[in-house]
């Protein structure tokens, strides 16, 4: 056989075995390819760079079929249906040698998981040669997880018997998966809860005790191999509440309730809870009293009243199994107390330590009980509240969205009344997971070279880095360095030689691209062919080779400021030792594009409009698009277009309206006119003038009794300039904000102080400022909070000997009242002090003073400080003696079944302030209810009496000195009750302009009253007046108007009124009267139905009349 260059020589080399020969080869000219055919079935292309030389080979069998070539697998050579050999690829670093007869045809030898080496025996120039070759790398790829497992929690009383967890993975060949519980591997064919359908892990009749855990991926092909991120399976349950019954609570009305929820156990821990009162689905609203916790249901009333009496339930919901229980009801039995006590405030639900995650939402609860109802603010030590916070359920809540590190800090939930205050503080600390901060990439190395891989991770705690190979742990490091990646093999005939993966450049994958550039810009036009080693790059303008021009160390080329003769095709040619290859691409140069009309700079106030102008020209053969930005930051007209909208008179021109201007629309406005080749833009400056901004740093420089010296820093005056200040200031006692009195009065715009003057003495306040100029008041400074007045002596007396003084003039700590009095005509006062700020009385108990003596009183206030000026005088009168005498002649009859009157001859003394009627029934058990009655009277009625019952009665007299002597006590038997069932009513008549009702007789039963006669009720439908009739009988005559009536019919007895039966009766349509006679009876058929219906009922009464 004879190679030429550019020729075709035929050979025949017989096989006697197999009967066919070589029949053609084609030696390609230099640099190009041609393909060796073998018959026609077997061929490869074979690539002649120069002459002489032989750099790549690139082939494929056809004996048939084509095979590509696959590390490990197995491929069979037909010619026709009649297999020829077959081959079996090597391991790595191993030979495999193909022959027919003696006759070796060729070796294979893998190099790497990427190459092998093809050796060819052939006879060249008439002695035997051998053509070796490194076979490419298919086109494949590893593994790339486009799914992976996620948490989940299985309802366990869900009906869907079965849980899927999703694996997905991208790769050539396809990967196969098998699933890791808790690190160990799943056996799927040994246990028939599992299979995997595509990659996903499917989990039949799952139950806690077996498939709860931890569940990996791992997805696997020939070029390696991954694991998903773990994602836990758990079973979410929410069991009943306990069925046994819950005790009552009791407290005394104005004291504060907690009612326990104690929820059933339950996963996951996330919880929502309400209250139902007495019955399914009445839930209690929540208000500034009551409070439900969401972290232990807990139901908390600040003070109790009597409208919370009721039976309460905890309502529990699971929101991730979508379930929900209710407890046992609780009854909530509010005491009376009179007077009403108040108590102070008092923290009962209190945050914890808190650990939230970057990013997240939290919510800090806090309540408190106290009456009054206690006020709750939130604040941050040594700081503001963050901005991304929102406080609701009346202060309760604490929501901070998003948190930030710099969110972390101590907060403090402060609450307070009238009679004081509390506070609860804890930390919030922020931590993240872990996120990359830079990647590992797939990538390709040159033989022989270093590569340093990188993977950075933040996080806090400082995250850990460990690495994988092929899911196999590699090592603990930030950085890994690979040094001298190689091979080795062995080629065939035992000749022993170093042999490396490499490859002569292609740009089949890469080839140049054609680019586009606008003149006066630059170009960059990419050179990246595959070749192992490194080759050598150079570049070419059609046929003149660039000496003078800019490449990268990546072999970019690179013209700057391009004009059009620069436009033109371009080759990249490269080389290395294995051989060489070029790609062509082109350059084209557009006109370049220019701004024509530039946007102008505008002054504009909050609210107005303005328009901002821009047009460009560029190449008519390209689009032109307009991209507007503020600051550097693009505008979305979409989303705001409420404020921003395009202006367009034609392709060229891109204005920007901007509409309603607020405050934050100030700034630099850019116009890019941009296209595929190039861009340019234009700005210009937007000045928006409004109300000042709030002022900065407010804080106090002095403090005294009554004033508070403040100072504060200019805020942003938004373009015009501040005419004034406004201070305002709150406290514990008024929380709303007013303006406060200051020194100078006015405070001018250039001020940066004032003192807030008329201010009360040991007082906490609240303060703020605000700026205003022409156009209006801005938003007021952060507030200053919790400013405390000196202390000073009380200046304010008790009002009217009436009660104490208010909390917010007792000026000081240590604060009390000292009473001084005297007797009319003495001269000596007597003083005592009484140290309890909130005592209202006090009482001098004296033996020796005569009664309804008449004294001189007057009181004062007192602190820390000294004393303030005393009240105006009151006269007060010394005690009377106790009544001494009991009423007599006693006498009682019971009315009804549950009422009863009382009767007595007063006593005959002075000052008898009333009289206490007592009573009590023959169970031992009952307790005595008093009633009171006016000094005036000397009869009571008592009722809410038990039907037929013994009760005992005692009367006494009583003053302000106490109670007198009871009277003997007298008996009183109530009364059965009356009848519980009401008359049965069996027919009515109707008599003309009357109506007769009949009812059947009322049977009472053994332990009710007797039936002494009937009442009727009698009104006139849609009025409100009655009438009353009796009767002993069992009917009654009516009047019956044409309106209709309402009757109400019931039985009396000495127990009193029975039950009611009513009825509703409407008079009947008028008979006809003898004028009638002229009305036909035939009638047009276009009458309706109902006057013919009429009609033949007046005829049928009249025969009816007419036959009696």
């Amino acid at each position: 056989m004879i190679l030429s260059h550019g020729t075709v020589s035929r050979i025949r080399l017989s096989v006697p075995s197999l009967g066919f020969g070589f029949s053609s080869v084609s030696v390609p000219s230099l640099g190009s390819r041609s393909v060796l055919s073998l018959g026609s079935v077997s061929r490869f292309r074979l690539s002649v760079p120069s002459l002489g030389s032989v750099s790549r080979f690139r082939f494929q069998f056809c004996l048939g079929s084509i095979s590509r070539f696959h590390l490990g697998s197995v491929s069979r050579f037909c010619l026709g249906s009649v297999p020829l050999l077959s081959l079996t690829v090597p391991s790595h670093g191993s030979v495999s040698r193909f022959c027919l007869g003696s006759v070796l045809l060729f070796s294979l030898t893998v190099l790497s998981r990427f190459h092998a080496l093809f050796c060819l025996k052939v006879l060249l120039l008439g002695s035997p040669s051998r053509f070796c070759l490194v076979l490419p790398p298919a086109d494949g790829y590893g593994p790339v997880f486009e799914e992976q497992p996620v948490n989940t929690i299985y309802p366990e009383e869900s009906p869907e018997a079965r849980i899927t967890m999703h694996c997905r993975a991208r790769a050539s060949p396809s990967a196969t998966y098998r699933w890791m519980l808790d690190g160990v591997d799943i056996d799927v064919g040994a246990d028939d809860h599992y299979s995997v359908v595509g990659g996903n892990l499917v989990i039949r009749n799952p139950a806690r005790d077996k498939h709860l855990g931890k569940y990996s991926c791992i997805a696997t092909n020939e070029y390696g191999t991954v694991i998903s991120q773990q994602a836990s399976v758990q079973f979410g349950y929410l069991d009943f509440f306990s069925s046994e019954e819950r005790e009552a609570v009791y407290v005394k009305e104005g004291q504060g309730a907690v009612l326990l929820c104690a929820p059933p156990p339950h996963f996951p821990a996330e919880l929502s809870f309400r209250w139902m009162l007495n019955e399914f689905p009445f839930f209690i609203p929540l208000d500034k009293r009551r409070f439900v916790s969401q972290a232990t249901g807990n139901l908390y009333i600040s003070k109790v009243d009597r409208s919370d009496t009721g039976n309460y339930s905890c309502f529990v919901s699971s929101p991730s199994i979508s379930k929900s229980v209710f407890s046992k009801f609780i009854p909530l039995v509010p005491l009376a107390e009179r007077p009403i006590r108040k108590y102070p405030a008092d923290i009962n639900v209190k945050f914890p330590d808190t650990t939230a995650l970057l990013g997240q939402n939290i919510t800090l609860e806090c309540f408190a009980l106290g009456n009054p109802i206690p006020e709750i603010r939130w604040k941050k030590e040594n700081d503001n509240l963050p901005p991304n916070h929102e406080v609701s359920m009346v202060g309760a809540h604490l929501h901070l969205f998003n948190v930030q590190f710099e969110d972390a800090g101590s907060y403090t939930c402060e609450s307070r009344n009238s009679k004081g205050k509390d506070h609860h503080s804890a930390r919030l600390s922020v931590e993240a997971f872990p996120e990359w901060q830079e990647h590992i990439n797939s990538t390709e190395k040159d033989i022989h070279s270093d590569y340093t891989m990188t993977c950075l991770a933040s996080g806090k705690p400082r995250p850990h880095v460990r690495w994988l190979k092929n899911v196999h742990f590699y090592m603990y490091r930030v950085r890994i360095l690979i040094r001298r990646l190689n091979s080795t093999a062995y080629c065939d005939e035992c000749i022993s030689a170093c042999l490396l993966p490499v490859c002569a450049p292609t740009f089949d994958l890469s080839p140049v691209k054609t680019v586009l550039a606008a003149q006066n810009s630059r170009a960059l036009i990419e050179c990246r062919p595959k070749a192992a080693p490194k080759p050598h790059l150079f570049w070419s303008k059609g046929t003149e080779l660039l000496h003078n021009s800019t490449r990268w160390a990546d072999g970019t080329l690179e013209i700057l400021n391009v004009s059009q003769d620069d436009e033109g095709s371009y080759t990249c040619f490269a080389e290395n030792d294995q051989g060489k290859d070029n790609s062509t691409g082109s350059l084209t140069v557009k006109d370049q594009t220019k701004i024509t009309l530039a946007p102008s700079n505008a002054d504009v106030t909050v609210g107005e409009g303005t328009r901002m102008q821009c047009a460009a020209s560029h190449d008519t053969s390209l689009e032109i698009a307009f991209v507007w930005s503020l600051n550097g930051r693009v505008i979305d007209l979409s989303e705001d277009s409420r404020h921003f909208e395009r202006t367009s008179n034609g392709s060229s021109n891109g204005g920007l309206l901007i509409k309603d201007t607020q405050l934050n629309h100030a700034g630099r406005y850019t116009c890019m006119a941009e296209t595929t080749v190039d861009n340019v833009s234009a700005s210009a400056q937007l000045v928006v003038r409004g109300s000042p901004g709030p002022p900065i740093g407010l804080q106090t420089v002095s403090l005294k009794e009554q004033s508070v010296a403040l100072q504060w820093s200019h805020g942003v005056d938004n373009h015009s300039p501040i005419s004034k200040y406004t201070l305002q200031y709150r406290d514990a006692f008024s929380p709303e904000w007013r303006d406060a009195p200051t020194a100078p009065v006015d405070v001018e715009g250039n001020a940066e102080t004032a003192t807030v003057v008329d201010l009360s003495p040991w007082t906490q306040y609240d303060f703020r400022v605000m700026a205003t100029n022409t156009l209006g008041t801005g938003e007021p400074s952060a507030p200053l909070l919790n400013v405390t007045t000196l202390a000073s002596y009380p200046v304010v007396a008790p009002s009217d000997i009436r009660g104490p003084v208010k909390p917010q003039y007792y000026y000081g700590d240590n604060f009390g009242y000292i009473i001084a009095f005297k007797p009319r005509n003495g001269t000596e006062w007597r003083k005592v002090t009484v140290s309890d700020p909130l005592e209202r009385r006090y009482t001098h108990k004296d033996a020796t003073i005569p009664p309804y003596t008449e004294f001189d009183v007057k009181v004062k206030a007192y602190n820390h400080h000294g004393e303030g000026p005393y009240s105006r005088l009151a006269s007060v009168f010394s005690a009377p003696e106790a009544p001494s005498e009991a009423p007599t002649n006693v006498v009682g009859r019971p009315l009804y079944a549950t009422d009863a009157v009382v009767g007595w001859d007063p006593v005959q003394q002075e000052n008898v302030a009333g009289y206490q009627v007592g009573q009590k029934g023959e169970d031992s058990g009952q307790e005595t209810k008093d009633t009171a009655v006016s000094s005036r009277e000397n009869q009571t009625r008592l009722d809410g009496l038990k039907p037929d019952t013994l009760y005992f009665i005692e009367v006494r007299a009583y003053n302000v000195a106490g109670y007198g002597p009871p009277s003997e006590p007298v008996e009183i038997n109530t009364n059965k009750a009356p009848p519980s069932k009401g008359p049965r009513i069996t027919g009515k008549k109707f008599k003309g302009q009357q109506v007769n009702i009949q009812w059947e007789q009322v049977e009472p039963l053994v332990n009710e009253s007797a039936v002494n006669f009937y009442k009727v009720l009698y009104r006139t439908q849609g009025q409100g007046a009655t009438t009353l009739y009796t009767t002993f009988k069992k009917s009654i005559d009516l009047p019956l108007p044409k309106e209709g009536i309402v009757v109400e019919v019931r039985a009396h007895s000495d127990g009193g009124d029975g039950a009611v039966s009513q009825i509703h009766i409407i008079a009947p349509i008028p008979l006809a009267t003898p004028a009638d006679s002229l009305i036909p009876l035939s009638l047009d058929p276009g009458t309706p139905d109902s006057l013919t219906s009429l009609a033949l009922e007046i005829k049928l009464q009249r025969i009816i009349k007419a036959s009696h």
